[in-house]
């Protein structure tokens, strides 16, 4: 992924990030050509979805991007090469709950939800199970 500059249509350079705070992460990108700067905010909710796949989210990961690119490719590198757990089945109900989760975050969800099932041993992801994902991320 890369940023281009809406005033003069160069690739943007990462400048910093800055976070987590309150759950939150920054990146700040530069164009090196006119200098107008954007900055990237994550939620807290994007922030845990990430890190409970155990990507890592720390400042300074952007610097370790290709320049030019999302500060965040290098922990979403990190998924590709992420164990994913042994497939297990989905109940009607927990499927179609699955589905109603927003699709660029879909992928996400499922392979943390997937993961928790795995590590407490549940052979099927259900609703409860579902639940229990929840409350273990905290999420709303």
């Amino acid at each position: 992924m890369k940023f281009l500059c809406v005033v003069c249509d160069a690739a943007m350079k990462l400048e910093r990030t800055e976070g987590p705070h309150q759950g939150s992460l920054t990146a700040v990108f530069e164009c090196p050509e006119c200098f107008h700067q954007i900055a990237m905010l994550t939620n807290p909710m994007e922030t845990q979805a990430v890190s409970s796949l155990g990507i890592s989210i720390a400042p300074g990961a952007g610097e370790r991007a290709a320049a030019g690119g999302c500060p965040f490719s290098a922990m979403v590198s990190g998924m590709e090469t992420h164990k994913a757990p042994a497939a297990v089945a989905w109940t009607e109900g927990a499927r179609a709950r699955l589905e109603a989760i927003p699709a660029f975050i879909r992928p996400m969800a499922q392979r943390g939800i997937e993961q928790l099932a795995a590590e407490q041993g549940h052979t099927e992801i259900s609703e409860e199970v579902m639940d229990a994902a929840r409350e273990h991320l905290s999420l709303p």
